[in-house]
């Protein structure tokens, strides 16, 4: 299967992400990581920039998730820890442009794509969308201290609680109450919607955005705790190396809790 793109179009002082691998509801490689970290090293210098808009190609997702397919080079609790720090500098990459963020969401947003969509300022989605991190029932293993209380931020600590333990995967209409989404349409009414939100926030002093999102950020990295423990007894586990296996053949995993 293809590797995918992450592409960037330029429409006057707005810029356009296209997270484009349909074939796999766009599912996140190495390949795509990469060119979603360079692609928001160079829009954070770029003064004129006013607003961001990402979006995922298809019209069946956002971005859902890593491909799985890529976690069976891991061997030990090291990579895990590893690959969650790449997580947190690409993330931290993106969060470093000035101009706020919008992600339109048609589909799904489902682990790594529920990150992305958690890391720009503002979503909207389209009715049906479904969000989720499904760890707990798929591969067996965590996320990183900033994703973790990105999650609990945005959608609150009791829906967290049930896309990370449960597995969930709630509706854009189960979010409506959180704050999470600035709007919630029918498909046929997205793009209007984007627009219009684009529109306002060009309407914006930039200045002033950008320092209520800066000072945002800081504030909400300001205590976050080390847990590189936790990554690694999860990815360190035989469990992990099941959830691998089981994605492979395309069944159940069956975890033991070691």
């Amino acid at each position: 299967m293809s590797a995918g793109e992450v592409r960037l179009a330029i429409d006057g002082p707005v810029a356009r992400i296209f997270f484009d691998r349909p074939a796999a509801m766009n599912a996140m490689t190495w390949k795509m990581y990469g060119e979603f970290e360079e692609i928001s090293h160079r829009l954070a210098a770029w003064t004129d920039l006013r607003a961001v808009v990402l979006r995922g190609v298809g019209g069946r997702a956002f971005v859902a998730g890593s491909d799985i397919a890529q976690f069976a080079e891991f061997d030990s609790g090291a990579d895990g820890i590893a690959y969650e720090r790449k997580m947190d500098r690409i993330l931290d990459a993106f969060a470093s442009i000035k101009a706020p963020t919008l992600a339109v969401i048609d589909g799904m947003a489902i682990g790594g794509g529920l990150n992305i969509a958690g890391g720009c300022d503002l979503r909207v989605a389209t009715a049906g969308a479904r969000f989720g991190v499904p760890i707990a029932r798929t591969l067996g293993n965590c996320l990183s201290m900033r994703n973790y209380a990105r999650m609990s931020a945005g959608l609150g600590e009791a829906m967290a609680k049930r896309m990370l333990l449960l597995g969930e995967l709630v509706t854009a209409e189960e979010l409506a109450g959180t704050g999470f989404l600035a709007r919630i349409v029918p498909a046929d009414e997205i793009d209007e919607t984007a627009d219009k939100l684009v529109s306002r926030l060009l309407a914006g002093a930039p200045l002033s955005m950008a320092a209520s999102k800066a000072a945002l950020g800081r504030l909400a990295r300001s205590t976050l705790p080390d847990i590189d423990d936790l990554i690694d007894s999860c990815y360190g586990s035989a469990d992990f190396r099941e959830g691998i296996r089981a994605f492979g053949e395309k069944r159940k995993p069956d975890f033991t809790g070691r």
